[in-house]
């Protein structure tokens, strides 16, 4: 597989037909709506990186 990372070209939709999509993450075992999380919550969430395993040096 190559190391480069290709940009995929996002696909347009017209407006008519988007919708709103609902994050669900979990918290302390449980599923939860983000919609529910209190601002900071929300503000924590939003910072929050995400890594592949299978990429992270020994």
């Amino acid at each position: 597989m190559s190391s480069q990372i290709l940009a995929k070209q996002a696909e347009q939709l017209d407006p008519a037909l988007r919708t709103r999509c609902e994050v669900w993450t979990r918290v302390m075992g449980y599923f939860r709506p983000v919609s529910a999380f209190n601002v900071g919550k929300q503000g924590e969430f939003a910072e929050r990186l995400h890594f592949d395993e299978e990429h992270l040096q020994r």
